[in-house]
């Protein structure tokens, strides 16, 4: 090779450079804005090669045109970069320069001004400034809510029955499992659950055999899964072709948690077989496959027996020690009666809740049972969810001319009502024959009354026999409705419960800690109430009453006042005691519904401190008549009431008062709140098989640290009447009183300077 060909070599694997680094810069642009730093330096690196480099100009511009620091560089930048390139002409010096010289260059230039930009990033972190504007007016940077990513379907109203017959309600999947339980209703419903897709996008190990027996891999990715099969995305043309005359097909992938219902995480290796494939963008492959048996069936067969076995063991070494230690407590009564007697109290009233939740059966679907229902959504400033909770009362398994949806708006002052118009519009056009214009409907409040009266004015206007209240965060599962109403087969039967599930559970630490403590708080403590038909709340974001016990007590649910002050909050155990006096109130476990709870600390205390003023007022109330229903039941009200309003005193008393009196450390103490923290944890690994069951113990520590000493505060104030999280009329009023008192506070300020003045 002579030298011009050296130097063509040289030339051109400079310029590949180049364009490499163009290549890159375009990138980096998109995500953040290029600096006049690294301008410059690319200047001095094109300075420093070949003329060809003058070909690069219309690049240069394009790139450096995009940002804002540098819209006039262009024009003048050419000719600088010209006159250089022809200096660099007459350098032979720099013809000699060797491509290791230019990438020297370059690596140098990138690390000193990405060393620049990290510092001065840091800087601004740390300044007190920055920090100022992050938590200004207390809050922190906004938390985003995980949700499921369930797969949307083509039809608005895929689980309504079609009275025309225009299509069947019952998918591919969901036919095949109906038929092998021969019509159960029960069994209909499981089979629509495992048809539900969500997407999700695992990294996939195809494995498989061909025609001639050798085994082959693919690499794919997932696009969407659910409990039946799932949809790849596979880049290998070839291996796609061979997929179809495979004989044997595994996949292997790993199931991350809120991607799939709780439960389903886990890492999976399952056969499966091929069901159909399509051509994608780009030479890419869809390809559907079905499982050889559900991802239920594979969970049971390979980790659920183990969880089951582990989780059963570990509960009964929970409630062993648990009354191994109130046994101790039996034996030394007489050292400390009244200590020892809270004690035996509160672990005879915890362990009666998990005997009695797992003695309860939810009432099973007679599926000629379908009473007319009217769903009563009451919304205040929520226009991010009140679309999809509309859509989620609309979209049941449930006669059309027997179920109706009103939506109250209670005056919001965002975008709730444009999202209620925009969304009762696109039913009306597209659902019509569903009839949508007949059965959805909404009217806005002339001011904002409160959420007990929107509930009222939707009661009022109902014209079916059992009202159901929806929250305007809460989505109803497909199914929530037709097994809600099956208890009211009770004639006597006045009002019933849904579960209610978290529906952004995966968010952070605290949304985990709520999941596992609504899980809980249902299927256990509500539970073992409807063992007696004396459920003591019918919770807000899921509750059926009948419309006649509702609007014989409208005027007193509506005006409730304790000790002179309207009640705002609380309208569900207030509605709830009312219904349970004179007749029986149930928990339905199959009726579920999910619901968004704060993903903030801040918002979740004030929450905590009105459901305790809540609980405080409504217990007071029940307290003067649940000794005339089922003994059983009554006893175990009032044991309920004394542990939670004595629980403080006691922790006190403990924690405080023994080791500084008595210099005793409080072991048996801690490891009692160990062992019914272990308790809430170790019952929901068993009923639920979720990965978040940890976070029950971490939920009861931080009970025990934090909310119970909202206690004591509620104790003084449970007669106020604002929510802390809303501004309600109450709230309002509240924060004017201390805006005046405030006021007055600058102002004997302002007189004091004046009079000290000379």
């Amino acid at each position: 090779m002579d030298k011009n060909d050296e130097y063509k070599a040289l030339k051109d694997y400079s310029l590949d450079e180049l364009l490499l680094w163009c290549e890159i810069a375009k990138k980096s642009i998109e995500s953040k804005p290029f600096s006049k730093d690294k301008e410059q330096a690319l200047r001095e690196i094109l300075m420093h090669t070949n003329p060809e480099a003058l070909k690069l100009d219309l690049i240069i511009k394009e790139v450096f045109s995009k940002t804002d620091d540098n819209k006039k560089q262009p024009e003048n930048f050419s000719d600088i970069l010209e006159n250089q390139i022809l200096k660099t002409e007459k350098n032979k010096e720099s013809e000699k320069k060797q491509p290791e010289e230019f990438l020297n260059i370059l690596e140098k230039e990138i690390i000193k001004i990405d060393k620049a930009e990290k510092n001065n990033e840091k800087e601004k972190k740390s300044s007190k400034k920055w920090k100022r504007l992050k938590y200004r007016n207390g809050k922190s940077k906004e938390v985003k809510d995980v949700l499921l990513d369930l797969k949307s379907d083509r039809r608005l109203l895929s689980y309504v029955p079609d009275s025309q017959a225009i299509r069947s309600n019952i998918d591919r999947r969901g036919k095949k499992t109906l038929e092998d339980f021969k019509g159960d209703a029960t069994a209909y419903i499981k089979s629509k659950q495992y048809g539900e897709r969500y997407n999700a996008v695992y990294e996939v190990l195809v494995e498989y055999k061909t025609s001639d027996g050798r085994k082959r891999k693919i690499h794919a990715k997932s696009v969407d899964i659910s409990t039946t099969g799932i949809l790849l995305r596979i880049e290998d043309s070839k291996g796609a072709e061979a997929l179809k005359g495979s004989k044997k097909i595994s996949l292997k992938f790993e199931i991350t948690p809120g991607s799939m219902p709780e439960g389903y995480e886990m890492k999976v290796n399952i056969a499966a077989k091929l069901a159909r494939t399509q051509p994608g963008k780009e030479g890419e492959f869809l390809c559907g496959f079905e499982f050889e048996e559900t991802l239920a069936q594979y969970a049971n067969r390979t980790r659920g027996r183990y969880l089951l076995a582990s989780a059963s063991l570990f509960l009964f070494l929970t409630t062993f020690f648990i009354l191994l230690m109130r046994a101790e407590s039996i034996i030394y009564f007489k050292f400390n009666k009244y200590l020892y007697l809270y004690s035996i109290v509160a672990a005879v009233f915890l362990l009666s809740r998990y005997l009695f939740g797992a003695l309860y059966k939810p009432v099973p679907i007679n599926p000629n049972f379908t009473p007319g229902v009217t769903i009563i959504i009451p919304c205040f400033n929520e226009e991010e969810w009140i679309e999809r909770t509309i859509s989620s009362c609309m979209n049941q398994d449930y006669p059309v001319d027997k179920l109706e949806v009103i939506v109250v708006d209670d005056c919001s002052t965002d975008r709730s009502v444009e999202v209620i118009k925009a969304t009762i519009e696109k039913f009306y056009r597209e659902a019509e024959r569903f009839k949508t214009k007949e059965r959805l409907k909404y009217v806005v409040q002339e001011k904002n009354m409160g959420k007990r009266d929107a509930l009222a004015r939707g009661a009022l206007m109902a014209k079916h026999e059992l009202v159901v209240f929806v929250d305007s965060d809460s989505f109803l599962d497909p199914f929530a409705i037709r097994n809600l109403v099956q208890p009211f087969q009770d004639p006597k039967m006045g009002g019933v419960a849904g579960r209610t599930d978290v529906a952004n559970t995966y968010t952070n630490g605290l949304t985990k800690m709520q999941s596992v403590r609504y899980y809980i708080a249902f299927r256990i403590m509500k539970a073992a109430e409807a063992y007696f038909d004396t459920v003591t709340c019918l919770s807000g974001p899921l509750s059926c009453y009948r419309k006649s016990i509702v609007l014989e007590h409208l005027d007193e649910w509506l005006n409730q006042k304790f000790l002179g002050q309207k009640a705002t909050f609380g309208d569900d155990r207030a509605m709830t005691n009312i219904v349970l006096k004179n007749h029986r109130t149930n928990y339905q476990d199959t009726a579920i519904c999910s619901t968004i709870v704060p993903n903030r600390y801040k918002v979740f205390l004030k929450q905590q401190m009105r459901w305790k003023r809540s609980w405080l007022r409504e217990s007071m109330v029940s307290a003067k008549f649940i000794w005339k229903k089922e003994p059983l039941a009554a006893v175990f009200f009032y044991m309920g009431l004394v542990v939670p309003i004595a629980a403080p005193i006691i922790v006190l008393y403990n924690l405080v008062y023994v080791p500084i009196v008595n210099r005793i450390f409080p072991t048996t103490f801690i490891i009692g709140i160990m062992l019914m923290s272990l308790l809430m944890s170790f019952a929901q690994l068993f009923l639920k098989k979720s990965s978040t069951w940890i976070f029950g113990l971490l939920f009861c520590l931080f009970y025990e640290g934090v909310l119970l000493w909202q206690m004591p505060v509620a104790w003084f104030t449970f007669w106020k009447s604002t929510w802390g999280t809303r501004m309600t009329p109450e709230d309002v009023k509240e924060q004017e009183k201390k805006a005046e008192k405030q006021k007055q506070k600058e102002i004997k300020k302002n007189k004091s300077k004046a009079a000290a003045q000379p």
